[in-house]
C-alpha cells in the first residue's frame, strides 16, 4: 500500500525510549471517496518495533458499492510489505512480474529492495474490505536487495480459546518457513470471551499488540480498536487477556532493536535526504530502478511523487 499523503513527513527512525499504548491517526488514502486507515507506525513516541517501521489498520469498510481500495502503480525502496486480510480480496501486480491475490489469513510478503512498484485493487467480488498493511525496513547490508515475492497460508494453532497464526518468525512452537533479513515475528492472535495467554517470546525482542477488534489488555495496557501496546526487550514473556464478551483480534509484531539509522519518507526508506531525493527523481523519471506494472487498469497509470520539502532530511542518531 502506498503512502498517499500528498506532503508527508520526514519521520526519523530511531528506537524511542517509550513504552505504553500507541494511538492511531486517522489518514485518507486516495481521493473524495478514499479509505480512510488508522496508523500506528511510525509516529513521534515509536517509529520501529523491531525492524517493523509502518502500521496501517483498515476496515471494516462496506465497499460493495464502489469506493474500494485502487492505489495505482507506486514505487517502493528499502523495504518490504507484509499484507494481511481479515476479509475481502485484494489483486497485486508488481514490476517482478508477479500478479497475486491477497486472501484472508494468507501473507503476501514483497521485497522492494533497490526498486520496485505495484499496485493494488481490491475485486469486484469484495464487499467488505479489512485488513492490515505492514512494512519492514530491510538492513544496509540488504537494502539494495533484488525485488522479490513470498506467498505463505500459515496452519492456525488452537489451544483453551486460543488461536494463533504465525506469519513470520516463530512464537509458542509455531514458525513460519518465510525467510527474512532480520529476526521477525508476525502473528494473527484470536482469544474466545474470557480467554487469557502467556506467550513466551524472545527476551531480545520488542514487541507490538495491534487491536483489531475486541477488549484486550496487553502488555499491562488496556487497548482500544486500532491502537498497539508496546512492549520493550528484556521480557520472556507477553501477557494478553480478553476482557470483552465477544472474540478478539490482535496482529502480534516483535523484532531485535533496529539499531541503524533510517529516514522514511512517502514510499522510500533511505539513510539520507541524498538517498531520498535520487529515488524520488528516478521515479518520476521513470527510470528502471522501478520497473513497470503490467496489467493495471485504473484510473491513473502511476502515482506522482509529492514534492520533496524545502529543508534537508536529516537522520537522528539512536539512543542508547
Amino acid at each position: 500500500m502506498s503512502n498517499t499523503d500528498p506532503a508527508p513527513a520526514e519521520v526519523v527512525c530511531g528506537a524511542a525510549p517509550f513504552a505504553g499504548v500507541l494511538r492511531p491517526r486517522d489518514v485518507p488514502l486516495g481521493g473524495p471517496r478514499a479509505i480512510h486507515v488508522r496508523r500506528t507506525l511510525p509516529q513521534r513516541d515509536r517509529s520501529l518495533i523491531g525492524a517493523w517501521c509502518f502500521a496501517d489498520h483498515y476496515g471494516p469498510h462496506d465497499v460493495s458499492r464502489g469506493g474500494g481500495m485502487d492505489v495505482p502503480p507506486h514505487p517502493h525502496t528499502g523495504l518490504q510489505t507484509v499484507s494481511w486480510l481479515f476479509s475481502g480480496e485484494v489483486e497485486h501486480r508488481d514490476s517482478a512480474g508477479v500478479h497475486a491475490m491477497v486472501r484472508p489469513g494468507e501473507l503476501n510478503l514483497m521485497t522492494a529492495g533497490a526498486g520496485i512498484c505495484h499496485s493494488e485493487v481490491s475485486t469486484p467480488a469484495t464487499t467488505v474490505l479489512h485488513g492490515v498493511q505492514l512494512w519492514v525496513a530491510l538492513p544496509e547490508a540488504d537494502r539494495d536487495t533484488g525485488r522479490d515475492f513470498a506467498h505463505h497460508v500459515p496452519s492456525p494453532r488452537t489451544t483453551a480459546g486460543v488461536t494463533l497464526r504465525v506469519f513470520l518468525g516463530e512464537v509458542e512452537g509455531a514458525r513460519s518457513p518465510v525467510a527474512t533479513f532480520t529476526p521477525l515475528l508476525g502473528a494473527q492472535l484470536d482469544l474466545q470471551p474470557g480467554a487469557s495467554v502467556a506467550l513466551e517470546v524472545d527476551s531480545g525482542f520488542e514487541h507490538g499488540v495491534l487491536l483489531d477488534q475486541g477488549d484486550v489488555e496487553a502488555a499491562g495496557g488496556r487497548l482500544d480498536v486500532a491502537e498497539l501496546a508496546f512492549q520493550p526487550a528484556g521480557r520472556h514473556d507477553l501477557g494478553i487477556v480478553n476482557r470483552g464478551d465477544g472474540p478478539a483480534r490482535m496482529i502480534l509484531l516483535g523484532g531485535p532493536p533496529f539499531g541503524e539509522e533510517l529516514l522514511m519518507w512517502w514510499n522510500f526508506v533511505g539513510r539520507s535526504h541524498a538517498d531520498i531525493a535520487a529515488y524520488r527523481d528516478a521515479w518520476e523519471a521513470g527510470s528502471d530502478r522501478f520497473g513497470t506494472v503490467s496489467g493495471y487498469r485504473g484510473r491513473v497509470s502511476r502515482l506522482p511523487a509529492p514534492p520533496m520539502p524545502n529543508g534537508t532530511l536529516r537522520p537522528r542518531r539512536n539512543p542508547r
